[in-house]
């Protein structure tokens, strides 16, 4: 497959965002174009796997890659019961957003957790999104998948510099490590490379950290119902900045 460049790519890139914004969740705009771009980048044929998937918001953008170009989007997500994560619930609707958008012949849902998953996989992918449980250890554990990838590929990780848990990782995980390089980000999505980083890309971790805290600070405004404080540092938003 030609992949498309300039206009035309935009127009496509329009096509599916106009599908996938349907869909609640948390994914921008800006985000969804990252994600997009770097999963046409792969070969085609290429598997892309996710890990946390919800109503699919993501998933529809992956899956629309997948379809054009003759692969698949592996999507990791348990499901699980509660108020929190949707449970039972959730589940019925991810189904039928994948329907809606024509991309569930390209997703195979491993209804796991990431972590238990992990241990007995044997697949290769040339892909990997990280937007799953964001407490340090899950996604500590979560790098993990980036074993199976080969080299020079991304891994994309949302929420990177908005939630506490992801953000301690990233500095426990990959500031020190010889095998992930951090290129930039899209707001809190993070786009790291299975390529040995260099000191100016260590560095470019540590100049994200007073954004980090500005958007920590944020959450505890907006917890306290102090929204008119974070206006003041630029988040006239009801939500979490993401």
């Amino acid at each position: 497959m030609t992949r498309p460049s300039g206009a035309d790519a935009d127009e496509r890139f329009e096509r599916v965002w106009s599908v996938a914004d349907r869909i609640p969740g948390w994914l921008t705009r800006d985000q969804a174009r990252l994600l997009y771009d770097e999963a046409l980048a792969v070969s085609a044929g290429s598997a892309l796997l996710e890990i946390g998937s919800h109503q699919g918001r993501s998933t529809v953008v992956l899956g629309k890659v997948a379809d054009a170009t003759g692969g698949e989007v592996i999507a990791i997500d348990p499901f699980v019961e509660g108020r929190l994560f949707g449970g039972a619930p959730t589940k019925t609707k991810f189904l039928a957003h994948l329907d809606e958008a024509e991309v569930a012949h390209v997703v195979r849902h491993v209804e796991d957790y990431s972590t238990q998953a992990r241990p007995a996989w044997s697949e290769s992918f040339q892909y990997l999104y990280i937007d799953g449980k964001h407490d340090f250890w899950t996604f500590s554990d979560d790098l993990l998948w980036a074993r199976f990838l080969p080299p020079g590929a991304p891994v994309l990780v949302h929420d990177a510099y908005s939630s506490i848990g992801v953000t301690l990782g990233v500095l426990a995980r990959i500031l020190f490590s010889r095998e992930l390089r951090y290129e930039r980000r899209e707001g809190s999505m993070a786009l790291f490379r299975t390529t040995p980083p260099r000191l100016a890309d260590r560095l470019r971790i540590l100049r994200e950290v007073p954004w980090w805290l500005r958007n920590v600070v944020i959450k505890v405004m907006l917890r306290l119902r102090l929204r008119p404080l974070a206006r003041l540092v630029g988040h006239d938003s009801p939500y979490d900045p993401y």
